[in-house]
């Protein structure tokens, strides 16, 4: 069995947390692996009538089946993730590589100061400067941790021997490819790469091991923080439209924009996206609230759809409708 990786295709809070929670129920894997940055991402699932909003376990938390892991490329502030632990009741299915980098105060403070928190608009969760100290060979890893003792793990071994065993492994990414340290809106960007070949090796997974990957788009892409937006719209036009947001982590009201064709394509080109999965269909066209058919869309939202499609090259196969897990509809035993 191989892996599939959902990864965001703008700049982050494209709704990777509600796709990944439905391809979690049907596809049923053995592991869901965590790549990307650390608890600057928060994902936010809607879940038995509950919202959740998590920054380091995965967001595929909502199947109870799988084990939940955090690979080694992510970085881990102890704090955060036992809090995790402890609200989700998550302690005998949650396991963190011993490699991982920790956070540490001194991380949380210099990522709080003038350049990076006013200029680049961080969220001041410590990342960065972690990230810096990882690759200068000083950070301390998780096994030297003792709080984090009972969760250790070798990741890779683990999603690797699943799936010799025939196991799917579902692998979710965080933020979003336009803040990719490489390809994204340099210097506003994260401080590493976010796209689908990063979240494999985050994981240890090797490349020939991934099946699909599924990019997801949001139908009005948003962006929270400073840097290049080239499709903004002004805010009182997001208001008229009624699309007001607010980040999961930082709870800043998110900048939004139309639909960026261009963009779009790049970014299904440098992820190798399989599939497309859009959300946020319900914003485009109101009446489109709740669908679970492809029939029962709109002209206007087929219409959009069918742009999508041309613009990114791929199959579009999950559309979300809605916040809740159910608002979906699944087009992928018919487009694949």
């Amino acid at each position: 069995m191989t892996a599939t990786i959902v990864v965001g295709g703008f700049w982050g809070d494209e709704g990777k947390g509600k796709i990944i929670a439905h391809i979690a129920h049907t596809d049923e894997p053995s592991i869901i692996a965590r790549g990307g940055v650390g608890p600057n991402a928060g994902h936010t699932v809607y879940f038995e009538g509950k919202k959740f909003g998590v920054r380091m376990i995965p967001s595929g938390f909502v199947y109870r089946d799988a084990k939940l892991m955090i690979g080694a490329g992510v970085l881990i502030n102890p704090e955060v993730f036992l809090k995790e632990v402890e609200l989700l009741k998550a302690h005998d299915r949650t396991f963190i590589d011993y490699r991982c980098a920790v956070i540490e105060q001194k991380h949380i403070e210099a990522d709080s100061k003038d350049y990076l928190k006013e200029k680049i608009g961080t969220t001041g969760s410590g990342c960065g400067p972690a990230n810096a100290d990882r690759v200068l060979r000083v950070a301390k890893l998780a096994k030297d941790v003792e709080t984090l003792q009972p969760f250790l793990e070798d990741v890779p071994i683990a999603i690797n021997e699943a799936m010799d065993k025939g196991e799917f492994v579902l692998v979710e990414g965080s933020q979003g490819f336009a803040l990719s340290l490489y390809y994204g809106t340099y210097p506003y960007v994260t401080s590493k790469d976010t796209t689908a070949s990063t979240m494999a090796a985050d994981v240890g997974i090797g490349p020939t091991r991934v099946e699909d990957v599924v990019v997801v788009f949001k139908s009005f892409p948003t962006r929270v923080g400073a840097g290049p937006f080239p499709t903004e719209m002004p805010e009182e036009e997001a208001e008229r439209l009624g699309i007001v947001e607010y980040g999961t982590v930082t709870g800043r009201r998110r900048r939004v924009g139309y639909w960026d064709g261009e963009l779009a394509r790049y970014s299904a080109m440098i992820n190798g996206a399989t599939q497309i999965a859009i959300t946020g269909i319900d914003k485009l066209d109101k009446e489109c609230f709740g669908v679970k058919e492809w029939g029962k869309l709109t002209s206007k939202a087929k219409s959009f759809i069918e742009k999508v499609e041309e613009d990114t090259r791929t199959p579009v196969t999950l559309i979300s409708t809605g916040p809740e897990m159910e608002h979906i509809i699944d087009l992928r035993d018919e487009k694949l």
